[in-house]
């Protein structure tokens, strides 16, 4: 569940289709992603599931699963 969430919040950021986006996905070298995109995805993460996502935290996070496992932590 936390997997699709996610998926659906890249999707309409990168405006990507779905099955495009995996667990596995690099979110900057294989989705496209900079640095921008991915502040506006934390951003959207934090105001969603209301959660803090720390820098340090968004420093390790390089799949869509590092978002999820991050997530799930959280929760």
């Amino acid at each position: 569940m936390v997997f699709e969430k996610v998926r659906e919040m890249i999707c309409n950021q990168l405006d990507l289709e779905p099955e495009t986006v995996t667990e596995e996905s690099l979110i900057i070298e294989e989705l496209g992603a900079d640095s921008l995109d991915i502040v506006d995805l934390v951003m959207t993460i934090e105001e969603e599931l209301g959660i803090e996502v720390p820098d340090e935290a968004i420093e390790q996070i390089r799949t869509v699963g590092d978002v999820v496992k991050f997530i799930e932590s959280k929760r």
